[in-house]
């Protein structure tokens, strides 16, 4: 596989037509940007009108989910760039940053939402590891009976997320110190800590000594390519990366306002918030590791779903703890018993669908019937 120097000096910049036409999502969601900020007050100042509100609401979600869309879409002509592991880390890393930087504007703006954090780790972890897991596994044994994976790789993925889930969202319910699903200064610094250093240690295994754990079978080498190679730059994706990256938080912020008042107002689940980001979030992601799967490339799946929910821990707990102490924040992070069955359920049937190499259609069907389980719930609290 060619190197990125190599890549970038064999890909001369494409004409500047050619990107425009490329990239009019991006042209769409700058415009959408900039209606909101001149027209802010008219936008969101009806919202007691159904007819008003739901086009806003909707129109906001589509332009940001369209935003993200591009923002995998550069992080995957990066990944095909860099190989494995590093291009599904980069895809993980970018939506892990939209997350990150989503979820602080939102705190940020108008009143605190204490649950937020936890709603939407927890919506991450089930809406990945239930519903797009088990997507993943149905389609790709229906077209191709079974598929493979590297075994060593998927358990070192299941080895650092079990624990960071049961640190970070069963522990703080289970201490005593403070009252609530809560922690204290000390216990925080042991969360975050060692969210981070588990996952900063995860990262030295995925991309040194054992990167080879994260690369397809050699049974799978003749798995079906999904994407032709692009024709621009390495730099050019980047830039661009970062181009549909920063607005994505803008629109996230904005979005919270109707969401906000869909909660408080109507009496909608206070956890729509964090499954509405949660979606917008991991939708992007699981349209390419669908893809993989139904191309008999398993491992990237693996790769993609279990790296986002890795980095969503492993990334958003330590920083969001230390965000809330700073500015003095509520934070709870423990979840109520129904959603702790459901997060040890998903846990425990992942190490059986990840402990022998191979997966089958039965084991796409538990992981989607538990994804169905938790939005029955969470609808009826």
């Amino acid at each position: 596989m060619p190197t990125p120097e190599a890549a970038s000096k064999k890909a001369p910049y494409p004409p500047l037509g050619s990107v425009l036409r490329r990239e009019r999502t991006l042209g769409l969601t700058l415009l959408t940007c900039l209606l909101v900020l001149i027209f802010e007050d008219r936008i969101f100042a009806n919202l007691g009108n159904p007819f008003h509100l739901v086009p806003v609401m909707a129109w906001l979600f589509f332009v940001i989910l369209a935003t993200a869309i591009g923002v995998v879409r550069h992080a995957e002509a990066l990944s095909e760039r860099l190989g494995e592991p590093f291009g599904t880390l980069v895809l993980t890393l970018s939506i892990t940053g939209i997350e990150v930087m989503s979820i602080t504007a939102v705190m940020l703006h108008g009143e605190n939402n204490p649950a937020l954090v936890r709603d939407t780790l927890f919506s991450v972890v089930m809406i990945i590891m239930g519903g797009m897991v088990g997507i993943s596994l149905l389609l790709g044994a229906l077209r191709h009976w079974e598929l493979t994976f590297n075994l060593q790789g998927a358990n070192a993925y299941l080895s650092v997320i079990i624990p960071l889930a049961a640190f970070s969202l069963i522990l703080p319910d289970l201490t005593l110190s403070t009252a609530g699903p809560t922690l204290t200064g000390l216990q925080k610094v042991m969360v975050g800590g060692t969210a981070a250093g588990l996952y900063i240690i995860f990262l030295l295994i995925q991309t040194g000594r054992h990167r080879g754990y994260f690369s397809q079978p050699v049974e799978e080498e003749g798995a079906e390519e999904t994407h032709a190679a692009s024709d621009a730059p390495t730099t050019l994706h980047v830039l661009l990366l970062f181009c549909y990256i920063i607005p994505v938080v803008f629109l996230v912020e904005q979005f919270a306002r109707p969401v906000d008042y869909v909660i408080e107002t109507l009496g909608a689940p206070t956890t729509i918030g964090g499954i509405l980001m949660a979606i917008l979030v991991t939708t992007p992601e699981g349209i390419g590791g669908v893809r993989a799967a139904m191309n008999r490339r398993l491992q990237s799946s693996v790769n993609i779903f279990l790296g986002s929910v890795l980095a969503t821990i492993g990334l958003t707990v330590p920083i969001m703890l230390a965000i809330s102490s700073l500015l003095g924040l509520d934070l709870e992070l423990g979840l109520e018993p129904a959603n702790m069955l459901l997060l040890i359920v998903i846990l425990a049937v992942s190490i059986v669908t990840f402990s022998s190499g191979r997966t089958h259609v039965l084991q796409g069907a538990v992981h989607f019937l538990i994804f169905i389980a938790f939005l029955i719930l969470s609808y009826s609290g």
